[in-house]
């Protein structure tokens, strides 16, 4: 697909299918608790970024950026992940995934949108059909770990009730009684880091559905590139 990702994707334990995504969007600011998103705006004011003029918010990004691989290059050190439920429109229905809103740090002070184009968007390679969740969606939880020097740790935890339900940021994205268009991913939001914001080497991320007794995974490495000037 010209100018976005086409992936390898294993759907609800089927074989492996492939799907072309040619739109992302990050959605931003998706809490629904106004003390969490307050909390989590101040830990973005800590490291010098700006307050959303609006929340939620809708980055579009280069849907090129979408991966599965188990390795991103980034420019220095100071990008780090975000655990995210991602809602993919396929042509047989929406589907939900766990991804990482990898983030540069450093530009997200000066510019928000420019550094959501600077890293690639890991997501894992299996997901589950949306409309097996959706009556739950409060009841997922959403899970992350960071390795940085060797050191693995606790990053993020949290239930998906933190956040607005996707058919709501859909609607408050595209219109009222509206869902993603057939290949569009769309990043549902993060919940605050245990601790501090950390770069590291290796990322994990989780989404549970207790109900189930499942779980959607996915770990990457982050290669260091030089910045050179």
């Amino acid at each position: 697909m010209d100018g976005g990702s086409t992936l390898t994707l294993t759907l609800d334990g089927a074989s492996a299918v492939t799907a072309g995504i040619g739109d992302l969007v990050i959605a931003g600011w998706t809490g629904r608790d106004q003390a969490a998103m307050e909390a989590h705006m101040a830990e973005m004011e800590a490291i010098g970024i700006a307050r959303p003029k609006t929340t939620p918010i809708f980055y579009r990004v280069a849907a090129s950026l979408l991966t599965t691989d188990a390795e991103i290059q980034v420019a220095g050190t100071d990008s780090s992940g975000e655990v995210e439920a991602v809602i993919l429109s396929l042509p047989d229905g929406l589907h939900i995934g766990v991804g990482s809103d990898h983030t540069d740090r450093k530009v997200e002070a000066y510019n928000i949108t420019v550094s959501k184009q600077a890293c690639a968007k890991p997501l894992g390679a299996t997901l589950w059909r949306f409309e097996d969740v959706a009556d739950r969606w409060s009841e997922l939880i959403l899970r992350s770990w960071t390795t940085a020097g060797g050191k693995r740790r606790a990053y993020q935890e949290g239930s998906a009730a933190k956040m607005r339900h996707p058919f709501d940021l859909m609607e408050r994205y595209l219109g009222p009684g509206e869902k993603l268009p057939v290949g569009t991913a769309m990043f549902c939001g993060t919940l605050p880091v245990i601790g501090e914001i950390e770069a590291g080497e290796l990322f994990e991320i989780a989404l549970e559905d207790p109900i189930a007794g499942r779980t959607l995974t996915h770990s990457y490495a982050t290669k260091t590139l030089p910045v050179e000037g």
